[in-house]
């Protein structure tokens, strides 16, 4: 009776804390997702070439056989996914070596580089579309001006090239942010750890890969479950990049996809493609999440 009273003082000590992101939680998220879920059921017919009317109807299924017969939806989370497969360990890497450089007693300047490091997330995603959009321009780039004069001909902009360069622009952004997340992680390392494995001979690069590296890996963990959600909302840099890349379609990611059935007034059909997006994002965190389990395992 006294543990049941206990714990009964610590829920009511922390409700003033927990409630208000709980009523943010469901306002923003789960309440918006119900109300998708149940617009994705119904849809709408006209009758007369659209000239007669229209009604709302239960549609079971149907708009979910329909998305998974879409060619450019598919299409859309293919691409997604292979830039995903190429930019997300590449960012990562990159990050954990730049976290554990800052991260060493040898380095000098390491405000400065936290800061250097940083400021590429805290320029808006649409600015740097457009900074990139203006290096990848074949007629204004400086870039494949100076290959020019060498003799090689380069396009960042072709249907092969669009996912690399889509991809360097979130490797970009997106690698400060995830060094910092890292840093932050390794600083929380106990001294006493990295004292015992000095004390054993394991120092430099030895240390941080046999030490600091596992020690970490749920900071890890978190990142990578962060770049997966976050590609599969790619929207800001593609779009952008239409500018330049006349060839990128208009439903190039999902977002994108999504939005064009926003645009054509095919408000059902655009809630069961968010949706289904929704639901692939959370199997692929929780699968993620599963294999690192059944690896510490």
């Amino acid at each position: 009776m006294t543990t049941q009273r206990r714990r009964l003082r610590e829920l009511r000590r922390a409700a003033p804390f927990v409630l208000p992101f709980l009523l943010f939680f469901v306002v923003v998220y789960l309440i918006p997702t119900a109300y998708s879920l149940e617009q994705s059921l119904f849809s709408v017919k006209r009758s007369g070439l659209g000239l007669g009317g229209s009604k709302t109807v239960f549609a079971g299924f149907d708009n979910y056989v329909e998305v998974f017969h879409d060619a450019d939806f598919l299409a859309s989370l293919g691409r997604v996914a292979f830039i995903g497969v190429i930019q997300v360990p590449v960012m990562l890497g990159i990050a954990l070596v730049l976290a554990l450089l800052l991260d060493s007693a040898a380095i000098k300047g390491g405000r400065f580089f936290r800061l250097a490091y940083f400021v590429p997330y805290g320029l808006p995603g649409v600015i740097a579309g457009l900074v990139w959009s203006f290096l990848y321009a074949p007629s204004l780039s400086p870039i494949t001006r100076a290959l020019d004069s060498i003799g090689v001909h380069a396009s960042f902009v072709t249907d092969a090239a669009l996912p690399f360069s889509i991809a360097n622009i979130l490797t970009w952004a997106w690698t400060g942010y995830n060094t910092i997340l890292l840093y932050a992680a390794l600083q929380a390392i106990p001294e006493e750890t990295m004292e015992a494995a000095a004390m054993d001979g394991c120092t430099g690069w030895r240390a941080a890969w046999l030490i600091k590296v596992p020690q970490i890996r749920p900071a890890l963990l978190m990142t990578l479950v962060f770049s997966i959600i976050g590609t599969f909302q790619l929207y800001n840099e593609p779009a952008t990049m239409k500018s330049v890349a006349p060839n990128l379609s208009s439903t190039y990611t999902p977002i994108m996809a999504t939005l064009r059935s926003v645009s054509s007034n095919n408000f059902n059909y655009a809630a069961t493609q968010s949706v289904v997006l929704g639901a692939l994002i959370c199997v692929l965190s929780v699968a993620v999440f599963r294999a690192s389990a059944k690896r510490t395992d």
